[in-house]
């Protein structure tokens, strides 16, 4: 599935990915390829993205965490996620 990741200032990620958590306000839900429509809120806490690889700019990097070779997670404070035919598409601030 095809995940993208925006902020006021800037697209922070967008690629192929296998799964995604976010932190949603009733608490931490995962997303995987072929998922049901949904929008929802999200509140603070860790996104946590797994794809099998990642190219991520250079000044956009910083804000991402390492975890291996096929997870990084980005802290969020707020933000609405909306999944609709395999594409995720998450706006944070």
């Amino acid at each position: 599935m095809i995940l993208e990741i925006v902020s006021p200032e800037a697209k922070l990620f967008s690629g192929e990915v296998t799964s995604v958590t976010l932190p949603g306000v009733d608490g931490s839900f995962q997303i995987l390829n072929n998922h049901a429509p949904i929008v929802s809120i999200l509140e603070k806490g860790t996104i946590k993205i797994a794809a099998a690889s990642f190219n991520f700019s250079k000044d956009i990097v910083s804000q991402f965490k390492r975890v291996n070779d096929q997870t990084y997670t980005l802290e969020i404070t707020s933000g609405t996620i909306e999944m609709k035919d395999n594409k995720v598409i998450v706006l944070v601030d």
